[in-house]
């Protein structure tokens, strides 16, 4: 375990969010919770993701997950949404454990995107 507060890839991804942004005219979940806010953009079409971006307020874990997050399930079927667990993701990217509540944020947004997805 490093000392460092955030592990290289939580870094990487937060310099670097290249998901980060709104799509126009796509399906949007946001959560605001743990003085966080995450909101999810999906364009979709014949049950997949085309396109996934994201809006978030908090700290760089938070950014770091919402830009992990849609890397992983951009271009995927919208029923592997539904699957996220955030348990994984904050193992991926050595969040500490002190911060499951603000990543529990990014699972809500996500599922309640997934779920919205669902009924299309």
């Amino acid at each position: 375990m490093t000392s460092e507060i955030y592990s290289a890839r939580v870094r990487k991804l937060f310099g670097n969010p290249a998901h980060a942004g709104s799509l126009a005219g796509a399906h949007a979940a946001r959560v605001d919770d743990q003085g966080v806010s995450v909101q999810f953009f999906a364009d979709v079409a014949d049950g997949r993701i085309l396109e996934l971006r994201f809006l978030a307020w908090g700290c760089p874990h938070v950014i770091a997950a919402a830009e992990a997050l849609c890397a992983q399930y951009e271009r995927r079927p919208v029923s592997e949404l539904k699957s996220f667990e955030a348990g994984q993701l904050m193992q991926s990217l050595s969040v500490p454990v002190e911060k499951t509540g603000r990543i529990l944020v990014i699972e809500d947004a996500a599922r309640s995107l997934a779920e919205m997805l669902g009924k299309i």
